[in-house]
């Protein structure tokens, strides 16, 4: 390999100095931004340890501790400090770790601090998160599927420190009469290994749900697929009857009684469709074995699809049960 070196006499053809390839490489190495730092066989590494780090409670890991020239493996040293306390870790005491959980890892080749202080990693429960963390144990354990919770704290909430990490609400008490408009509630929070503190809170409540309501009065024996109803958005946390469901195109249900514009629909305000009436003359089917036998019946009262009413037999007076098929059949099974 030839060059031509500034400043010296030449002593080869064209006045370029010759010399040996590895020199060339070595200029071209330094003047590209230094030399690229490589380990010989046998060297152990060098661990660059911190004067200060911050862990959660999954435990301290070497590569929190120290800086490394090269790639350190995700090892575990030992658990983290309790939340609130510190740990010191001096450089012998982190080469003794090694040696127990990954010894191809221990090195006496240390730089940096020589001791270093690790605590764990916090932040502020604001009162956002904290209404959070309550609502969505709440809603899992108490309210479930009967709407959707939303909490209010009724008092300044004072924003803890806590772990800078996952949290979970456990629940110490609670009213008897569970999830109310208002109430007091006492809690933990729990990182994966570890209770944070105990809280106290006063809570105002709404649980709201789509709901069925009139939007004027509705007569009883009115067909629900003919009723002045919507959908609205409603707080339905202080009821405890079933609310109704139906489709306002289903004309098998009618209104059971009277229901007053704006009054949300009950289960209890809903029936089958009356079909066949009191007072009625209807056919009755009655069977006996392999033996039908047609004949007219008085009906004695409303019954709807598939439902079991009285008649009468107009020459015996005998009273009967039997099970409406339509609009002009009772089929009663002797």
């Amino acid at each position: 390999m030839m060059v031509k070196v500034p400043g010296k006499s030449p002593t080869g053809p064209l006045g370029l100095w010759i010399i040996p390839r590895w020199q060339f490489l070595c200029v071209l190495l330094c003047l590209g931004g230094g030399f690229m730092p490589c380990l010989h066989a046998g060297e152990t590494p060098a661990y660059e340890l911190a004067t200060s780090v911050q862990v959660d409670s999954s435990g301290i890991f070497l590569r929190q501790l120290v800086k490394s020239g090269q790639p350190l493996p995700s090892v575990r040293l030992c658990d983290a400090p309790e939340f609130g306390s510190t740990t010191n870790l001096t450089r012998a005491q982190v080469s003794d770790l090694l040696a127990i959980v990954a010894p191809d890892l221990a090195t006496t080749n240390w730089t940096g601090a020589n001791t270093v202080e690790i605590s764990r990693r916090t932040h502020n429960l604001t009162e956002m998160n904290a209404t959070a963390l309550l609502t969505a144990t709440l809603q899992k354990n108490y309210v479930k599927d009967k709407g959707e919770l939303e909490l209010d704290f009724t008092q300044p909430w004072t924003a803890p420190t806590v772990p800078d990490e996952p949290l979970t609400v456990r629940i110490l008490e609670l009213p008897g009469s569970g999830v109310t408009p208002m109430f007091i509630i006492r809690f933990e929070l729990c990182t994966a290994t570890e209770t944070v503190g105990t809280w106290q809170a006063s809570l105002q409540a709404h649980v709201w749900r789509n709901v069925w309501v009139a939007e004027s009065d509705l007569q009883r024996g009115e067909l629900i697929s003919d009723a002045d109803v919507s959908q609205e958005r409603r707080d339905v946390l202080n009821i405890r009857d079933s609310l109704a469901q139906f489709s306002t195109d289903d004309s098998s249900l009618q209104l059971a009684d009277e229901v007053q514009a704006g009054n949300i629909l009950m289960e209890r305000n809903l029936r089958p469709r009356t079909v066949i009436h009191r007072g009625q003359i209807a056919d009755a089917l009655l069977q006996d074995g392999a033996l039908n036998i047609m004949m007219k019946v008085e009906v004695l009262e409303d019954g709807s699809l598939g439902q079991i009413v009285r008649v009468r037999n107009p020459v015996s007076l005998r009273n009967l049960s039997g099970k409406v098929m339509n609009d002009q059949t009772i089929s009663i099974s002797l």
